[in-house]
């Protein structure tokens, strides 16, 4: 399984950007995929997740109510769609999945996804 991220790019304080993220290989039967990022000099944090049957969404405080995540289970394909983005919304945000049925808590840890995407840079200018 191999999952690609893209949609990144350079957008003004208050702009939009979305970001997709889709697998190839092997089906995998996935349960819930997330976005995470990574900022200069920080660790990688849990931005949002989505399970895959029921498209139950999750949030991290930060972005609730700019951010959207969605998931096309004809193509699998899951996007994160960003609205009035801020500067500290730059970083490289990186897409995981996985096939485990786990706990909504479960879902914040990077260490619940075995399948990651390679990242895609995403800067907000002020």
């Amino acid at each position: 399984v191999q999952l690609q991220a893209s949609g990144g790019g350079l957008v003004q304080a208050g702009g939009s950007l979305g970001l997709s993220c889709a697998a190839s290989g092997r089906p995998f039967g996935s349960y819930a995929w997330a976005w995470f990022r990574q900022a200069p000099g920080r660790e990688r944090e849990f931005v949002a997740a989505i399970t895959w049957r029921a498209g139950r969404p999750f949030y991290t405080d930060s972005v609730k109510g700019r951010f959207t995540i969605s998931r096309d289970s004809r193509r699998d394909t899951v996007t994160l769609q960003m609205n009035s983005l801020k500067p500290e919304d730059t970083a490289v945000y990186y897409c995981g999945a996985t096939p485990t049925s786990i706990g909504s808590r479960d879902l914040l840890y990077q260490t619940s996804y075995p399948y990651w995407g390679q990242g895609t840079q995403v800067t907000v200018s002020s």
